[in-house]
């Protein structure tokens, strides 16, 4: 099987570059850093992609995933990258295109349980990656071929440089505060081996349609961190504040970055204070149908990424 990965220098791809390798399939693998590999190119998907390949299936995980930055940027590297994926297809023989997309563009600022297939996104994205990565979605819907649209929630494992390192950096630096809800937060996470190999499976039975992925084992927030924080050797968080206070103090420093746009990425974003302060859980009957159970569960994925980290930190 020939399959084109983008996004392969990235966490999500460079794991599933390996495991697709490992199952013997030719790979050709694209991303925006520079890499030492045959199989490799360094393209900007934001320009019209033209390669001397035909491949048997696409996976498109190339995006600007970050919970900060400019609309222009997000534009550019999840929309148009995505029009310009799907043309390439287009013009190759429409092979079966995969979309990895994000269970961010159904989250609203509330507590949201069993969400699944069928939940509607919200009129207004929670935001800017969330409402591109929607907007690929749609243009993804629009292709001629095959399609499926995978949206994994909280991927995390060795190799992570999304999730995790930031709420670790803040716990090293005693910045992490406990956001207070009314009741205990709740959240889906995927292991980054589940993952790939959902979305592997899910090139070789050629599923179509829209799938949410997690590992199906949802954990209480707070005291999950505080378990990796524990087993990590890092301060654990004793100020406190309220879902409502952080939420207007993110809002006022998120103003504060962007009329000084020169200071970067803000400590502390309203889309962070969320994910402390309402559950997101998924129903995923529909993946566990058609793709099988997670092959690593969050308890021995954990396990794996402490391993890991302790060395990172």
């Amino acid at each position: 099987m020939k399959i084109l990965i983008t996004g392969a220098s990235g966490f999500v791809g460079s794991a599933l570059w390996s495991a697709c390798k490992n199952r013997g399939w030719e790979v050709l693998a694209l991303g925006r850093r520079p890499l030492a590999s045959p199989a490799y190119r360094q393209v900007d998907l934001s320009l019209p992609l033209d390669l001397p390949f035909r491949p048997d299936a696409v996976i498109h995980l190339a995006a600007r995933s970050s919970p900060w930055g400019k609309r222009k940027d997000f534009l550019r590297q999840n929309v148009t990258a995505t029009q310009n994926v799907v043309k390439f297809c287009i013009n190759n023989k429409v092979p079966h295109l995969l979309y990895v997309s994000t269970s961010a563009v159904l989250y609203r600022n509330e507590h949201q349980l069993a969400m699944d297939e069928t939940t509607p996104a919200p009129a207004i994205a929670i935001n800017e990656y969330a409402r591109t990565k929607y907007e690929g979605e749609k243009i993804v819907e629009g292709y001629a071929g095959t399609w499926s649209i995978l949206r994994p929630r909280a991927v995390f494992g060795p190799g992570d440089t999304v999730v995790f390192p930031r709420i670790l950096r803040a716990a090293q630096q005693g910045r992490l505060p406990l956001i207070e809800s009314d009741v205990i937060v709740q959240g889906d996470l995927i292991y980054i081996d589940t993952l790939v190999e959902y979305i592997a499976r899910a090139v070789e039975r050629k599923t179509t349609g829209l799938y949410h992925l997690t590992n199906n084992q949802p954990v209480p927030i707070l005291s999950f961190l505080s378990d990796v924080f524990k087993q990590l050797g890092l301060p654990q968080p004793t100020r406190r504040v309220s879902a409502q206070r952080a939420m207007r103090l993110a809002g006022l420093i998120e103003g504060l970055y962007r009329a000084a746009p020169f200071l970067g990425e803000p400590p502390i974003t309203r889309f962070g204070v969320s994910v402390f302060a309402y559950s997101k859980t998924f129903n995923v009957a529909k993946a566990l149908r058609d793709l099988g159970p997670p092959s690593i569960s969050v308890d021995e994925g954990v396990v794996r990424f402490i391993d890991w980290q302790r060395n990172h930190l």
